[in-house]
């Protein structure tokens, strides 16, 4: 545990050298403790107090704590070839506060009183855009970029539709310079612009971040959700597709409402087309050639939406493969939402206690770095097999999980590699590992490493008797 600590972490730099050696043992408790509370993972109150501390220092924020796993992520990426795909998402973590001010207020439900009457509740929270570096087999390589805010400074786009038009205002003013923002740093960062693919969701159908990613030399893959005007302004994107010829036909494996595998087709279309910028910003941008790829489901399925997807993409497309890859690679977005799970059930993120958003936006930053660690473990065992056994665990943990895990039957010849380890550490965490089961997920890697790390801990501490 320390040892994979002090690597990621070595970048990190703080005001004070003890804010640093304090970050370090916070981690590494809150590594052993994954989802429990502060005090919990800390165990006694000199270190919960120091924790608190170290979370309310106005000398600490999240890109002195995240500065080290930044680096990290460079240097991992930079250990790689080919595409990398820079994955773009924004969620929000919710609290319950009796003064949310303290917080901050990201938006309002309405709820069903005693009486039986709805009333309008107001929420806090804090929002947060990440951006997550994966290789194209699926392995996160870390964050490289994240964002924190709540809705004191921009408002949401519901807000701005009610008072102007949202295309007309600055991106400068609106919450969607995020994107911009969170693009620019990867490309700062990561220093290889070439080789990075950013995939956004169609929140990020931003004209102004095509543009950006063109001045950066860097390249995007969006799902639009927006007609716009293409050509010489008398048509839409929408009007060029519905006149593109059908290239090809693709047959996938999709998961009905059941979580049960049933095979569909999809019908594919791509044209390379010259979109206008807004008309309110015409003056501002350029127009732009795009490569649109049109991906629709054939047969109209039962129990699920049927899969429609418009991408468009500065990446030139001239063969019905490259359409396909384009697809694949759009597919792996579901990875960022999977990242933002773990922080929120793995390491339980809304649960904290901390009363104010700078003290809370420390913890998620830490916790970033614990997800990230999980949900790489999680891959690494599907897609990287040849990675070494100790890059993941000492040979303590090793030997520790051949005498509580016993061999399967089937794996009594296997090779003692990373997968091999892994599969013992999920059946640690309640994985079954029957034949035909699923490779383990984030859910019981982090289960069983909870476990394993509360054996190791009793191991070394009866061996020191």
């Amino acid at each position: 545990m320390t040892l994979w600590i002090d690597q990621e972490l070595a970048g990190c730099e703080f005001a004070d050298a003890r804010l640093g050696k304090r970050f370090n043992i916070l981690v590494e408790r809150l590594a052993e403790g994954i989802g429990e509370t502060i005090p919990m993972a800390c165990q006694d109150w000199a270190n919960t107090k120091a924790a608190y501390r170290f979370f309310s220092n106005e000398r600490v924020s999240e890109a002195e704590i995240l500065g080290g796993h930044f680096a990290s992520t460079r240097d991992r990426f930079r250990s790689t070839d080919g595409p990398v795909l820079v994955l773009h998402d924004t969620t929000e973590f919710a609290f319950h506060r009796d003064k949310p001010e303290l917080i901050g207020k990201i938006g309002k439900t309405s709820r069903k009183n005693k009486a039986g009457r709805r009333t309008v509740i107001t929420y806090c929270g804090i929002l947060m855009h990440s951006s997550l570096v994966v290789t194209s087999d699926g392995v996160p390589l870390g964050i490289s970029a994240v964002k924190f805010w709540n809705r004191k400074k921009f408002k949401g786009t519901n807000a701005l539709k009610k008072k102007v038009n949202p295309t007309r205002v600055p991106i400068e003013k609106k919450e969607s310079i995020r994107w911009l923002e969170n693009l620019t740093q990867t490309t700062v960062l990561l220093g290889e612009p070439e080789r990075c693919v950013h995939i956004g969701d169609r929140e990020s159908d931003i004209y102004e971040l095509f543009c950006n990613a063109i001045d950066l030399k860097t390249h995007f893959l969006v799902r639009t959700c927006v007609d716009r005007l293409a050509g010489d302004g008398q048509q839409t994107v929408a009007d060029e597709m519905h006149a593109a010829d059908l290239k090809a036909r693709h047959l996938i494996t999709v998961f009905n409402k059941d979580g049960k595998p049933e095979q569909t087709v999809l019908a594919i279309r791509y044209r390379r087309i010259q979109i206008l910028p807004p008309i309110g910003k015409h003056h501002r941008y350029p127009q732009l050639t795009l490569t649109v790829i049109y991906a629709q489901e054939e047969a109209k399925p039962s129990g699920r939406d049927r899969i429609d997807w418009k991408l468009v993409t500065d990446l030139r497309v001239s063969s019905p493969l490259q359409a396909i890859e384009k697809l694949e690679w759009y597919a792996s977005r579901w990875k960022i939402e999977t990242f933002h799970k773990i922080l929120k059930s793995g390491c339980k993120a809304e649960e904290s206690r901390l009363r104010t958003a700078d003290r809370l936006v420390n913890l998620i930053a830490v916790y970033c770095i614990l997800s990230w660690r999980i949900f790489w473990m999680t891959m690494v065992n599907r897609s990287a097999s040849h990675t070494p056994v100790n890059a993941v665990f000492t040979e303590t943990e090793s030997r520790l999980l051949d005498r509580l895990v016993p061999d399967l039957h089937r794996d009594r010849d296997a090779a003692r590699t990373l997968p091999f380890y892994l599969k013992k550490l999920a059946r640690l965490g309640g994985y079954l590992a029957r034949a035909g089961d699923a490779p383990p997920g984030n859910t019981v890697i982090w289960r069983g490493l909870s476990r394993l790390t509360d054996i190791v801990l009793g191991y070394e501490a009866a061996n020191c008797g």
